[in-house]
């Protein structure tokens, strides 16, 4: 594993596939399994600590590049302003960036991914989700078949892989949800992106993947 210092408060660290496996993990564990994730995770942030002297405390901001031989991480520990409360985020966060929250003293805890925004007030539009079979997406297709929501499905690494895409001005916070509710009663919610998608996986409909599959497999 590679360590970069970038300043007092960030480090960037390259970890290869390879490596990850002779940890004794899968890609498929890092990216799916949660515990597994975790594990590795603060894992290399151990060999971190030792060989960067970097502390890891209070709130961690994580931002995972996903390169074609392995991960690229780069980890900022979070400011406090001078109220000793409000955040200060790092000036590059991005949409990709993670974020682990963890007391101020003691070791942090690992908390749910949640994507981190510019905008406190900005909405997620984008989501993916992984299932074994086609058919899967039937009970879902047949209950949102009136609503207005781009899907697409991909097939990848031998599981499939439907992209939702919602509308900043047809869809509202509760619709947002409310859609989001139905599809999470079946399937699985994945860090999966669809550039890494439309990249190496095979599309099977690049959209209307839920009217596709209704009218093909219902």
């Amino acid at each position: 594993m590679e360590i970069e210092r970038i300043n007092d408060n960030t480090v960037k660290f390259y970890i290869s596939y390879l490596d990850v496996e002779e940890r004794g993990f899968s890609r498929d564990e890092i990216w799916f399994n949660r515990d597994k994730s975790e594990e590795l995770f603060w894992e290399m942030m151990d060999e971190v600590n030792e060989e960067a002297d970097f502390v890891m405390e209070g709130p961690l901001w994580i931002q995972v590049q996903a390169m074609d031989k392995g991960l690229e991480v780069t980890v900022t520990r979070a400011q406090l302003t001078k109220d000793g409360q409000k955040l200060d985020l790092p000036d590059d966060i991005e949409e990709r960036r993670k974020m682990f929250s963890g007391e101020e003293t003691g070791s942090p805890e690992f908390d749910e991914f949640e994507p981190v925004y510019d905008e406190g007030d900005a909405k997620k539009l984008e989501y993916s989700f992984v299932l074994s079979e086609v058919e899967e997406l039937l009970p879902i297709a047949k209950r949102l078949m009136y609503m207005p929501v781009d899907t697409a499905l991909y097939h990848f690494d031998g599981k499939y892989y439907m992209h939702v895409k919602f509308d900043e001005i047809l869809h509202s916070e509760k619709d947002i949800k409310d859609q989001l509710s139905v599809i999470t009663e079946y399937l699985q919610q994945t860090p999966m992106t669809i550039h890494r998608l439309e990249e190496y996986g095979k599309p099977i409909f690049k959209e209307d993947a839920l009217s596709n599959v209704l009218h093909y497999f219902g």
